[in-house]
């Protein structure tokens, strides 16, 4: 069975098992290199796959894409924060929230509004709204939506066996495996986050299962090492250390991906990810 297993995030729903193996397989193969570790062959990576719950069986009907009057309030206010986060990154090219002055009012209009501003941002640039508002989606569909959740979790948790000795966990991914580790502890040793949304406030750390204390502490994964990694303009890791949230046994680490600060792969060709994936093994 595999070492290490790897969770996906948002996104992904157009493609499978397969394919993300065949991308992060020689990613992981760099990083680790990058500190002279290595595995045996690519059965030592197994790779997670959930996304297909997130896609729309087909239709003859016409139902367009997505648009400012579908962002119901919990997407909002996820858009909220990172239309903010864009805006302290690239103060040059996105407008901040506080000069249209006010709070963005969960309405179409407004929005909008923060919808246009975001696409200045190059984090992205290359996502059309539509597909952004899907992404938003995703997220608040696995922290609010039971069945959802619990689907997610099972395809997730049935790919960790006895034999895993690491677990990594790329955005939406990292809550999913974070989740499923403090609900059915296997010997994992250590749990990588990469690009991780886990101490977004509100509409997702308070949301976690099992919650965070009454002290306003997450619980512990139950591994031994868990590192998080985030890129200083990864907007989707909105909080770059997770330390305050989890506690210190938490080792966090900043890396720089480059324009693409978001990638999975860029981060597992990182030394820091060579070096917390191979200190596990």
């Amino acid at each position: 069975m595999a070492k290490i297993v790897a969770i996906h995030g948002i996104g992904q729903q157009f493609k499978g098992e397969a394919t993300i193996h065949r991308e992060w397989w020689p990613a992981l193969v760099d990083g680790l290199n990058r500190v002279k570790a290595e595995l045996d062959g690519p059965e030592d990576l197994d790779c997670a796959f959930y996304g297909n719950l997130f896609r729309k069986p087909g239709t003859l009907a016409f139902t367009g894409s997505y648009t400012a009057q579908d962002v119901g309030p919990e997407e909002a206010e996820l858009l909220d924060k990172l239309w903010a986060a864009a805006a302290k990154a690239e103060p040059q090219a996105v407008p901040s929230p506080a000069s249209y002055g006010g709070s963005l009012a969960r309405t179409p209009a407004l929005v909008q509004r923060a919808l246009s501003a975001i696409s200045n941002s190059s984090f992205w640039a290359d996502i059309s709204q539509s597909l952004l508002i899907g992404n938003l989606k995703q997220v608040v569909l696995y922290m609010n939506d039971p069945d959802i959740r619990a689907r997610v979790q099972m395809a997730v948790s049935s790919r960790i066996t006895d034999d895993t000795r690491v677990v990594i966990g790329h955005s939406l991914g990292s809550v999913v495996v974070y989740e499923s580790l403090c609900n059915n502890p296997r010997n994992v040793v250590g749990f990588v986050t990469i690009g991780s949304p886990l101490g977004i406030q509100n509409i997702i750390f308070q949301k976690l299962r099992p919650s965070p204390s009454a002290l306003g502490v997450g619980q512990w994964p139950g591994v031994k090492h868990w590192t998080n990694i985030a890129d200083k303009g990864d907007i989707v890791a909105l909080e770059k250390k997770l330390a305050p949230w989890f506690g210190t046994g938490v080792k966090d680490v900043l890396v720089n991906n480059g324009a693409d600060a978001h990638h999975g792969e860029r981060y597992l060709t990182s030394v820091e990810a060579g070096e917390a994936i191979s200190a596990s093994l």
